[in-house]
This record gives structure tokens, sequence and C-alpha cells, in this order.
């Protein structure tokens, strides 16, 4: 149910239904607190009526188009490419292939017996056999742990700001 207050403003706007605003009428004649609400809220709508708008000087608006102009000026048409952005990327895809390239070397097993060259060494040198080291999972997980680990350095290196130019 609408209150006095709402009743009486859509009176005075004029947004009741005829029958509306004759009911409403009648009771600001014949109940007191309707009357007495009717005419605080005439006077209020009266003081309303009787303000002016303030509105900016033209000096204000002005100032603030020129600033929007500025700031639009200073920004580049076109987003520059940084080249940091293509050396990281090459070194990445550089790094890749050269290691993909190492894997798959120590992974074969050629058949070229005319170049096999046996070297013999002292007893006292042994060396490690390298197809077991590229197969264990720490290999593996040390190859990982590089990975995120230059993923990190090159986040890094790419969010570092550089100084400004001053004249």
């Amino acid at each position: 149910m609408n209150t006095i207050e709402e009743e009486l403003w859509n009176y005075i706007d004029g947004n009741c239904t005829p029958a509306g605003q004759d009911a409403i009428a009648r009771l600001i004649e014949q109940d007191e607190a309707y009357n007495k609400k009717y005419q605080e809220l005439m006077q209020l709508n009266l003081e309303f009526a009787a303000m002016e708008l303030d509105e900016p000087s033209m000096a204000f608006t002005y100032n603030v188009m020129e600033t929007i102009r500025t700031e639009n000026a200073r920004q580049p048409l076109k987003a520059a490419i940084d080249k940091r952005i293509i050396i990281g990327i090459a070194v990445f895809f550089i790094f890749t292939i050269l290691a993909l390239l190492v894997f798959a070397f120590a992974n074969t097993h050629s058949q070229l017996s005319a170049f096999d060259v046996k070297v013999k060494l002292p007893a006292a040198i042994k060396l490690p056999n390298a197809a077991n080291i590229f197969t264990s999972p720490v290999f593996k997980w040390f190859i990982m742990f590089d990975v995120v680990l230059a993923l990190f350095l090159s986040d890094s290196y790419l969010r570092r700001k550089k100084p400004t130019k001053q004249a």
C-alpha cells in the first residue's frame, strides 16, 4: 500500500488516474494529515521549481575536453611490438629445438661401423653410461624445473620497467 507521501507526490506530479486524483483531492479537503502533508510537499515542489540548475563554466568543459584529447593523443594508434618479446620467443624456440636435437642424437643407435672409433681409456677413468641418464625420472624432473625457472626468469625480465628518459 502506498504511503501518504507517495500518493501525494503522484497527485502533484499528475501520475494518478482520474479516479485516484478525485479520491486524493477529497482526502486533502477532509483529512487534516493529508492537507498538512500536501501543503508541505507543494511548498517543497515550489522551491525545487525556483532553483536554478548549476552548470559548469565553458572553461571547465573546454579544459576537460582538452585533457581527454591530450590523453588520447599520447596513446599511439597502433600498439608497438616490443623487441624483447620477440627475442624472448625466439630464444625459447631455439633452446627447445636444440634440446630436442640433443635428445634425438643421444637416443639414436646408428649402425655406422665404418666410423666407429674405439678409444682405449686407462682403467682409472670410467665414464658413466649416458643411456641411463636421459631416461631416469630425476632427469625429467630436472628438465621440468629448468623450464619453469626459465619461464619465471623471462617473465620477470619482460615485466621490468624501463627507466624514463628525462630531458
